[in-house]
């Protein structure tokens, strides 16, 4: 079992309410980084955005950043967007990051939950699906690292040529993630790439069928083509706060959690949520905030229930720079040790 923590580089405020700047933000992150790998964290993932909320816009250099502070923890992306972007040159930059880190670099590929790439770099939304299916599709030949033979239509095709550099280890490691699809479970599934699931609200356990749906299409697929179907890992990313007691936690996360979620709602037209909504939230939903024995206990319920291999906290949001490690802190320190206990147990 393996702990992580997420972050969007959400542009923030100072303890006296003032907004920061994004450059700030991203050294704030390399900063957050570097403490997660203090305390224990397994891994750290920052996500791609290209909006004036979100600070970072390529992942690859905040993490080489936290690369040259960090010793031990596998550093990714949560998620690149790779149906806006050239796979190739998103290889090679993860390529890169794992020459510099000493092989911890892992991608997360998805769609993204936003759409601002597509016009700001050219690329149209009527093409959604093909995009991704088609630059995943690259992705996978060129993690082979040999002569890549690819003619999609989406890119131009390529004859033969081989990228540089190669990794020492032979593969980049890579995740897909989903947000419940079940087409987007059985293109990870066949691509034989893990998955991480974004559970971001409801019950989790909901989630259930389609982690069932993943392993079941792997031993579908792997009897068709007439091999072993080696079992993949799945993990979870949900938000979550951690702070000393339940009351403080709320207090010092949920105000800036309610702002977020009513402004990018308003953006989708999205009702703003009601307080008993986020209570509900965090009691039977997939909010884990409160103090470590809450948030272990919860959890350990999660990975239960789910039967996942990997549990990622998304813990950013945008609170002051100075809650969020103190969460980082109490997360590595004494929720993970505590969930492992609960597990075993």
């Amino acid at each position: 079992m393996r702990f992580g923590l997420d972050t969007f580089g959400d542009v923030t405020v100072d303890l006296e309410g003032r907004p920061i700047s994004q450059a700030q933000t991203i050294r704030n992150v390399v900063a957050e980084g570097r403490l997660a790998d203090e305390v224990g964290i397994d891994a750290f993932g920052v996500g791609e955005h290209h909006r004036v909320d979100f600070a970072v816009s390529n992942p690859e250099v905040v993490l080489a950043g936290i690369a040259a502070v960090t010793e031990r923890i596998r550093l990714g992306s949560a998620v690149t967007v790779l149906s806006s972007d050239d796979p190739v040159r998103v290889w090679q930059r993860f390529s890169e990051l794992d020459a510099i880190s000493g092989g911890r670099a892992e991608v997360i590929l998805g769609r993204g939950s936003f759409t601002e790439s597509f016009p700001l770099f050219g690329y149209p939304l009527s093409d959604y699906e093909e995009l991704f299916e088609q630059k995943l599709e690259l992705w996978v030949r060129l993690l082979d690292e040999g002569p890549v033979h690819w003619d999609g239509g989406m890119r131009p095709a390529i004859d033969g040529l081989e990228i540089y550099p190669k990794t020492e280890s032979g593969r980049i490691a890579t995740w897909i993630g989903v947000g419940g699809s079940p087409q987007s479970v059985i293109r990870a599934a066949s691509h034989g790439l893990p998955l991480t699931l974004a559970i971001i609200g409801g019950d989790v356990r909901r989630f259930a069928p389609f982690i069932r749906l993943f392993h079941q299409a792997r031993q579908e697929i792997a009897h068709e083509r007439r091999t072993l179907a080696d079992p993949l890992p799945v993990a979870v990313h949900s938000p979550g706060f951690v702070a000393r007691t339940d009351e403080e936690a709320f207090e010092r996360f949920v105000p800036f959690f309610v702002e977020q979620r009513a402004r990018i709602g308003a953006e989708r037209g999205w009702p703003p949520p009601r307080p008993d909504e986020v209570r509900h939230e965090i009691e039977h939903g997939a909010l884990h905030l409160g103090s470590p024995e809450t948030v272990a206990r919860k959890v350990a319920a999660t990975v239960r229930d789910l039967g996942i291999q990997r549990f990622d906290l998304k813990y950013s949001g945008s609170m002051p720079h100075e809650y969020a490690m103190e969460s980082i802190d109490l997360y590595g320190r004494e929720v993970v040790p505590m969930v492992k206990d609960l597990l075993n147990s």
